[in-house]
């Protein structure tokens, strides 16, 4: 009897070990996709400049291809996450690195990506990127040299690069 509870113990905490590695994987599978999203996002902005009309806009809605730019093997009918999913009619949004770094540019001081974030809902209520997009875009311009990260402890914050600057 008491082996059975042993095993029956060990089995819950199995479980447990199972569920939080589970809950990892979703979380970095989360992330990925919506690094994947931002380069994506980023590789559309020499065909739009050009005005170039995205390869979204001639798929009808709710097709699998609405939310990739281009055919991937391996990704056809995945659905990606984040704010950076194209959809019909809203092609003609401004990226969100554009939006968050003209935001920036109206702070003097460090501010941190929350304080981005709920400042382009304020301004842009029909963007509502999760936190961690709006972390990733802003890494994104910290690796374009657009703006620096200043880290405090285990706080982050950015502030926008002036011309001449030298970033660290």
């Amino acid at each position: 009897m008491e082996q059975a509870a042993s095993d029956l113990e060990e089995n819950r905490r199995q479980q447990q070990d199972l569920t939080a590695r589970l809950d990892t994987l979703r979380q970095e599978e989360t992330l990925l996709l919506n690094i994947l999203s931002l380069a994506e996002d980023s590789a559309m902005v020499p065909e739009q400049a050009q005005g170039e009309e995205t390869p979204s806009s001639h798929v009808p809605s709710g097709s699998p291809a609405t939310q990739a730019t281009a055919p991937r093997p391996g990704r056809s009918g995945t659905k990606r996450s984040g704010s950076g999913a194209r959809r019909p009619g809203k092609q003609h949004l401004p990226l969100l690195q554009d939006l968050l770094l003209d935001i920036l540019k109206g702070y003097d001081e460090p501010r941190h990506a929350a304080e981005l974030r709920d400042a382009l809902m304020s301004e842009h209520p029909e963007r509502i990127p999760t936190p961690q997009v709006v972390r990733n875009t802003l890494e994104s311009l910290v690796a374009k040299g657009l703006i620096e990260r200043h880290k405090q402890g285990r706080s982050v914050m950015y502030t926008v690069v002036t011309p001449g600057e030298d970033v660290h």
